[in-house]
């Protein structure tokens, strides 16, 4: 089962996981409404490392992005959900629209992104490359979204 990291020591604890030889993969998102899209996109991503850290998008980083309207679930349901998968092994909330800046801090061996991104559209593109961070790109499963299932909802 995974845990929740506070932010200003997740640095630190990454640090240690490298000097003890792990490596580490770090993904983001809001995960709002979990659903099989984004547990066999967290599985794969968990494939490229020894540990996973998932960056997981504040209440008010969600609300910034997706409206007023968002997140469905609280941070704190959201983070205790993605703990509860087998992959998960850490996840860590921070407040702006992207994870640049704690990326940067991490330094994470891969990081991994929706394939609807490419190197040349990744707003972190430029943190990955700096760090020596290696970038792996994940097919959608078609049709599964947060968005998707929101709609179905309000239709029925």
């Amino acid at each position: 089962m995974g845990q929740v990291l506070r932010r200003e020591k997740v640095a630190e604890f990454v640090s240690n996981l490298h000097k003890s030889g792990k490596t580490v993969v770090a993904t983001n998102g809001c995960f709002d409404i979990l659903h099989v899209g984004h547990v066999r996109y967290l599985e794969k991503t968990k494939s490229f490392a020894d540990y996973m850290i998932v960056l997981l998008n504040s209440d008010k980083s969600v609300r910034s992005i997706k409206g007023p309207t968002r997140p469905i679930n609280n941070e704190n349901d959201r983070a205790e959900i993605l703990c509860a998968l087998k992959c998960v092994d850490y996840v860590v909330l921070f407040d702006e629209d992207s994870p640049r800046n704690l990326l940067d801090e991490i330094k994470p061996d891969v990081y991994t992104k929706g394939a609807d991104y490419t190197l040349e559209t990744l707003p972190e593109a430029d943190i990955m490359l700096k760090n020596g961070t290696r970038v792996e790109f994940i097919e959608f499963v078609q049709g599964k979204s947060t968005t998707n299932t929101i709609e179905k909802m309000k239709n029925n």
